[in-house]
């Protein structure tokens, strides 16, 4: 279950940059998605974007800092 944090961080971050994003090769499944889907269906695909983009971001978050913490928390020099 996403925190109140991450459907905030969803609505006002994620969703829209994702919907400003280049679709470039996905505009044939973008189209169906507007026009192939009963309203809940196309609200059950919305709630899988908003599951999948938030833990997206938390696995980038998560992999950010395992990172700094394998490098011993030391930065590359510059």
């Amino acid at each position: 279950m996403m925190t109140d944090f991450m459907r905030w961080l969803y609505a006002n971050y994620i969703k829209p940059q994702v919907e400003q994003s280049d679709i470039t090769g996905y505009e044939e499944p973008f189209s169906l998605k507007g026009t192939s889907f009963c309203p809940d269906m196309e609200e059950a695909c919305d709630r899988l974007l908003e599951f999948y983009a938030g833990n997206a971001f938390l696995l980038g978050l998560r992999t950010g800092a395992g990172l700094e913490t394998s490098m011993g928390g030391s930065r590359l020099p510059r």
